[in-house]
């Protein structure tokens, strides 16, 4: 199953905000968390009964209702002694509004090393402002990196300030932007990094680098171990194609 967004929030009538599930579907009582400090599970109304119905958690996972998350809102659950009264509502108060106001929203870290680690995440991004979470996107079987994660700020300026510019970490060009179902009619395309398919074993880092050189400045390239049949191309400004490059019959690569 691929990865989606349920809509959570702190209360039913309040807007809800986006968290990612797991591939499996799932979501991790620690990705709530993140976001609604003090969570311990979540609730929803059931469009049937009108009731509030319990969302099953085993473990520190979240289970979708019938196995389907669906358009539902659900709100947080807190537990009895560490509910949030009108007594306790002066410092939540201000960082609920704060997080309104400013709309900061999950960020997609592209190019990760593999070795990144979601401390190494929250050390690098801490520098420009407040992270409120970090999160490394893992094989469920492996447990290796993806080579992606996520952040994200508390204040939507340090969000504009991150997107704005590339970012070495661990060694590598890393790219910070909106996932794509985030990213308004309005967005324009921002990708550096190029995929290229049908490589051979014989082509190296270097062949690649002066290849496309001729189409701009090449940043990073990337030949995944073991060998794929891929590469990933890094330019430092937006290339201009609006598809994926192959390897076509030409003279870089005349024996496809």
């Amino acid at each position: 199953m691929t990865e989606c967004y349920i809509r959570v929030a702190e209360d039913e009538n309040e807007e809800p905000m986006e968290i990612p599930s797991e591939e499996d579907g799932t979501v991790l009582l620690s990705t709530v968390a993140a976001q609604f400090p003090g969570a311990c599970g979540l609730r929803y109304r059931s469009p049937v009964s009108q009731c509030m119905r319990g969302v099953r958690l085993v473990e520190g996972v979240l289970h979708a209702p019938e196995s389907d998350w669906g358009n539902l809102v659900y709100v947080v659950n807190y537990p009895k002694d560490n509910k949030r009264k009108m007594d306790e509502m002066d410092a939540a108060s201000a960082v609920k509004i704060k997080r309104g106001v400013q709309k900061t929203s999950d960020l997609i870290v592209l190019g990760l090393p593999w070795k990144t680690t979601e401390q190494d995440l929250k050390d690098y991004f801490s520098t420009f402002g407040e992270v409120i979470m970090v999160q490394v996107k893992r094989d469920a079987k492996t447990g290796n990196s993806k080579g992606f994660g996520f952040v994200r700020f508390t204040d939507y300026e340090t969000q504009i300030k991150v997107m704005s510019q590339r970012h070495m970490i661990d060694g590598r060009w890393c790219d910070c932007k909106l996932p794509n179902s985030k990213a308004g009619p309005d967005e324009p395309m921002r990708s550096r990094k190029v995929f290229v398919g049908r490589c051979t074993e014989d082509m190296t880092v270097d062949e690649l680098r002066q290849f496309f050189m001729q189409y701009g400045e090449v940043t990073d390239v990337f030949i995944p171990k073991p060998f794929r049949a891929f590469a990933f191309v890094t330019f430092f400004v937006f290339f201009p194609y609006k598809y994926n490059l192959f390897c076509v019959r030409h003279s870089f690569c005349p024996h496809i």
